[in-house]
């Protein structure tokens, strides 16, 4: 009897221990799987950055950067603020266009790829965007229109420097790390939280139901401070010169998938707390915390009951 009762308790303790380690390992796994699925793919990594061609701080940025390798290549004089703002306009008019969102649409498979070996390799080769296939773009479409000075348009690698890995230090090495892990921490929790629940006692399960919805709500609350303390890193370690509202853009575009794991996470953990809470609770008058077992007010009313006819009864016989 001891050695159940004792083993009993083994159990809920290892079932604790699991759940505080299923709130650590539920942001580690959502980004694991994040690094994996939207970054490793390269169809997925294009679909979410596409609609960033129709966003205003990132067509603003590539017109910027365009108009200012044509400045470098010409001699406008005392025209020059005139020639800028006609450049820019004109550039920034063709970023309205299907064809600038077709040659983004290859700038943004050519960014996976480099995000990619970022990711995967120890070089510290910075993530950049190559406006290479925009500025030909550009320089074809606005020489047909007429614009002064496209011909001067240099259709060469320019680029937008996005991501120094050598800037974030050890911190590289970590998301390293979670990229080659893949979607298995994932799957590693799943299984943690099944093991927290079965493990203890049949009478102790509720209260493992309900820590493992606390643990998936807090786990969804630390992902969410990730997110949020990246995006702040993320945008502290731009290089000089890089626009800070696009950078703001991409970054928002890229990590929206987490957000919204981390929404259901929190979703499936408050629910599992809430159908936890309730479960053995209910209880009928005059019951106490054991069922199938009469309340010790109860069994006083009835002791007392039994008395007083006992008394009455042998009364009536005197």
């Amino acid at each position: 009897m001891c050695g159940t009762r004792y083993l009993g308790r083994v159990r809920t303790l290892i079932s604790t221990v699991l759940i505080v380690l299923l709130t650590v390992l539920t942001p580690l796994s959502a980004i694991a799987a994040w690094t994996d699925l939207e970054i490793g793919d390269s169809d997925r990594f294009v679909a979410t950055t596409v609609p960033l061609a129709s966003d205003p701080a990132v067509r603003n940025a590539v017109s910027d950067r365009v108009t200012d390798e044509v400045m470098k290549r010409i001699d406008a004089g005392a025209m020059e603020d005139q020639v800028r703002d006609l450049l820019h306009s004109a550039v920034l008019s063709f970023t309205t266009t299907d064809a600038f969102k077709t040659a983004w649409t290859m700038v943004s498979r050519a960014v996976q790829n480099t995000t990619e070996r970022a990711l995967t390799s120890d070089n510290d080769n910075p993530v950049t965007i190559d406006l290479a296939t925009v500025t030909g773009e550009a320089k074809r479409r606005l020489g047909a229109d007429g614009v002064p000075f496209a011909d001067r348009i240099p259709v060469r690698h320019t680029e937008i420097t996005v991501l120094r890995p050598a800037d974030l230090g050890a911190r590289i090495d970590v998301v390293r790390g979670l990229r080659a892990a893949g979607i298995w921490p994932a799957v590693g929790s799943l299984a943690l939280a099944a093991v927290a629940v079965l493990l203890p006692a049949a009478r102790y399960r509720r209260r493992a139901v309900l820590g493992v919805g606390l643990a998936l709500a807090v786990g969804a609350g630390l992902l969410f401070l990730c997110v949020w303390a990246g995006r702040g890193l993320t945008l502290d370690n731009l290089p000089s010169g890089t626009d800070r509202s696009a950078a703001e853009a991409v970054y928002d575009a890229l990590t929206g998938s987490l957000r919204t794991a981390a929404w259901a996470v929190l979703a499936a953990g408050v629910a599992l707390a809430a159908a936890a809470a309730p479960w053995g609770r209910i209880r009928r008058p005059g019951q106490s915390g054991r069922p199938g077992r009469p309340g010790r007010r109860h069994i006083r009313r009835l002791s007392s009951g039994v008395s007083r006819g006992v008394s009455r009864g042998f009364t009536k016989s005197l």
